[in-house]
Formats: C-alpha cells, sequence, structure tokens
C-alpha cells in the first residue's frame, strides 16, 4: 500500500460551514470526484490529477496536498491552519480514524 498521507491536514468547510480536516491524498481525490459541477474548473482539474497521480505513486502526497490546498483557497473552502492544530489530539484521531 502507497502511503499517501499528508504531513498535516488540510481543513476545509464543507455544508453550512463544518470544517472538515483532510488527511490523506485519497480523501482529497474522494472530495474533489464528488465535488458539484459547477465547482469544476482547472483547479478541481489540477487537484484531482494530482491526487491521481500522488495514488499511482508518480509524485508525492504533499504535491498534492499543495494543489488541493490552492483549489480549496480559491473556492473559499480553505479552513484557517490554526484550527486543525488546535484540536485536541483525541479529536484528531477520531477525525482520522473515521
Amino acid at each position: 500500500m502507497i502511503a499517501d498521507r499528508f504531513t498535516s491536514p488540510v481543513t476545509i468547510f464543507v455544508g453550512l460551514g463544518f470544517p472538515l480536516p483532510i488527511y490523506s491524498v485519497m480523501e482529497a481525490y474522494r472530495y474533489l470526484a464528488d465535488c458539484p459541477h459547477n465547482a469544476r474548473d482547472k483547479w478541481h482539474t489540477l487537484a484531482k490529477n494530482a491526487c491521481a497521480a500522488a495514488i499511482r505513486g508518480e509524485v508525492e502526497p504533499d504535491t498534492a496536498r499543495g494543489l488541493f490546498a490552492a483549489f480549496a483557497e480559491r473556492h473559499q473552502l480553505l479552513a484557517p491552519e490554526t484550527f486543525s492544530t488546535s484540536l485536541s489530539p483525541g479529536c484528531q484521531q477520531v477525525i482520522a480514524s473515521s
């Protein structure tokens, strides 16, 4: 199995503004695959292609992380980085295992 964990999560806002930490390439890819069609632009394509390449082991997971974060920022989904670090370790573990 290919290691696909990010060095640090990308926390995005989903739904009615709930924070969702994305810990891995596969989680990012799943989010991008389920994105509404109106959010699918060149940033979406770049991020999804980078995640697919990381899943195949062609690029490092943090390369895909950077493009996923750029997509999230472009669409105003990116939560402040301090949010994910403010969660307790127990809470982070519960979120990561779900």
